[in-house]
Parts: structure tokens; C-alpha cells; sequence
């Protein structure tokens, strides 16, 4: 297969992923209790005081993405960040699994620092991101079997996660054409598979089904509530209220950097007295979500 003989540049050396197993057991686990600075069982994500902002030319032109904000999400809690494009949705996101430094404040990620901690942050996450990150010239099926060989994964315990995963998502059928050929929602599939191989701790999904029919958004939709019943932490990002409504134990409000509101969706309807979290945005902002799309 293409991943046997793709060769990895690592500080700059070539290794071969298929003597990559080889060292895995050097690795420490990041499970070791005196490897956690702050540990706190209940807490999956600690956000405290985070701030991310980009420079302008001129100051008039600088941009808070991210304005100070502060939230806690629990140990195997399905959380979403409700709120339009541009909101800092995903900036917040890439700063969490340490795509970005943030300008100030910091973050735990089941007690690890991400100002100091993220080699073991990156070992017990999975990442799907906003735009698909797949190799386009590899099919489905290499396109997983890659990524699990880069975690270090038993080929056995591969072939066993790909095989499910791709059963579950109905991409079965797919997963031996090349990738360039599939549909936006295809892709979509595939990269929420890619981040679940390792079998991950904590999820973030970053608008997991925008570009999927409603057929299939519903499925997936399925799919990650199930997620719950083997306990994984979740954080979704999302601008489509039914989904946040159908999906997530509570949701944080963002617009223009700032959190506005945190409950479940029923606290958050009952407190603005609103039939719907459009309802509840429009209340807080004056406006509706998805006029920043």
C-alpha cells in the first residue's frame, strides 16, 4: 500500500512510516498522572481569559477574533460553539489543538497546558477540520490507513477501525476510489474518520456537515451523538441552530470574538423565552446567524 513506502520528514530526516511502529513504545504515554500539571477529571477543555488578536497596518485595522473569553467544557460532554462565520469559532479551535499562539490567556486540554503541554495535548485529540485535509490522489481507505500509521497504530487495530468506521459512515463502497472524486460531503466523511482512527479522547469538529444533503447530515448527525455512548468529548462548531439544538448537551454563544451566553439549549430558550436558538442569537445580538454567512 502507498502509505508502506511513504517516506516522512521528521527535524528535517526521512523515516519510513512502515518503521514507524518500531519506536512507538519509546513514546510516554500521556496517560502518566505525574505528566498532567493540572488534572481534573470532571474537565475536559478549561478556557480561561483567551484572546487572539491579528495586527493591522494601522491600529484601526486590528482584529479581536478571540476577546477574552472563558468556559469549561465537561469530561465527556458534547459541547457547541454556536455562531455566524467569522465569529472566532475556528480560531478558537486552532488555538485549542495549537495551530495558533494566543495573544493572552491560556487553555487546559484534559490538564495540559497549551502554552507548554502540547506534544501530549496533540496524542489524545482528533481534528476535523473546517476544509477537508485529505491527499486527493489516495483513496478513502489509503487516506486512513496513512493517518493511522502516522498515530503509530497496529496494522491489525487499523484495518479493524477503518473497516468500521467506514461501515458506520456508509463510505464503504467508496473508500477504494480515489478521493478527488468524491462530493464535498464525501469529504467531509472522510475526514471525520481520519480524526476518529487513533480513537481520540477529545473531538473537535469544525462545521463537520456543512456541504452534505439533509440525508446524509442527518446521519452523521447520528453518528456523533453515538460518540457519547463511549464517552468521548466533543466540541462542535456549528452555525446551523438545528444542529446544535439536536446534537449538543450545551452550547456557547460567540459573535465578533465575544461569548454571549453558555447553557443547554433548553436553559437558553426558557432564559430569553425564544422557540428556537435563532430566536435566543437574534435576542442577544439583534440580528439572525445567518446573516454572517
Amino acid at each position: 500500500m502507498f502509505y508502506n513506502i511513504l517516506k516522512v520528514k521528521i527535524n528535517n530526516k526521512k523515516i519510513n512510516v512502515k518503521k514507524m511502529e518500531e519506536i512507538k513504545y519509546r513514546i510516554k504515554p500521556y496517560e502518566k498522572p505525574e505528566n498532567i500539571r493540572y488534572p481534573n477529571s470532571e474537565i475536559s477543555i478549561d478556557v480561561r481569559d483567551l484572546k487572539k488578536y491579528f495586527r493591522g497596518k494601522k491600529s484601526y485595522d486590528d482584529v479581536k477574533a478571540v476577546d477574552g473569553i472563558s468556559f469549561q467544557v465537561k469530561s465527556g460532554e458534547l459541547f457547541g460553539f454556536l455562531g455566524p462565520n467569522g465569529a472566532g469559532k475556528t480560531t478558537t479551535i486552532q488555538i485549542l489543538i495549537g495551530l495558533l499562539k494566543p495573544t493572552d490567556g491560556t487553555a487546559l486540554v484534559n490538564g495540559y497546558d497549551i502554552h507548554e503541554d502540547l506534544p501530549n495535548i496533540k496524542e489524545l485529540i482528533g481534528v476535523c477540520p473546517q476544509e477537508p485535509a485529505v491527499f486527493k490522489q489516495l483513496t478513502g481507505k489509503e487516506n486512513i490507513e496513512l493517518f493511522g500509521n502516522l498515530h503509530l497504530m497496529p496494522k491489525v487495530e487499523i484495518k479493524r477501525r477503518t473497516e468500521t468506521l467506514l461501515k458506520t459512515l456508509d463510505l464503504a463502497r467508496a473508500s477504494n476510489r480515489k478521493s478527488k472524486g468524491y462530493s464535498g460531503g464525501m469529504l467531509r466523511q472522510l475526514n471525520m474518520i481520519i480524526a476518529l482512527i487513533h480513537d481520540p479522547m477529545i473531538l473537535f469538529l469544525d462545521e463537520p456537515t456543512v456541504g452534505m444533503d439533509p440525508r446524509v447530515r442527518r446521519k452523521t448527525w447520528e453518528f456523533i451523538g453515538s460518540l457519547k455512548q463511549v464517552n468521548k468529548t466533543i466540541f462542535l462548531t456549528t452555525h446551523y441552530i438545528e444542529e446544535a439544538e439536536a446534537l449538543c448537551d450545551r452550547v456557547a454563544i460567540i459573535d465578533y470574538g465575544e461569548l454571549l451566553d453558555i447553557g443547554s439549549p433548553k436553559e437558553l430558550m426558557e432564559k430569553y423565552q425564544s422557540d428556537d436558538l435563532e430566536g435566543v442569537f437574534m435576542k442577544i445580538t439583534g440580528r439572525r446567524i445567518m446573516e454572517g454567512i
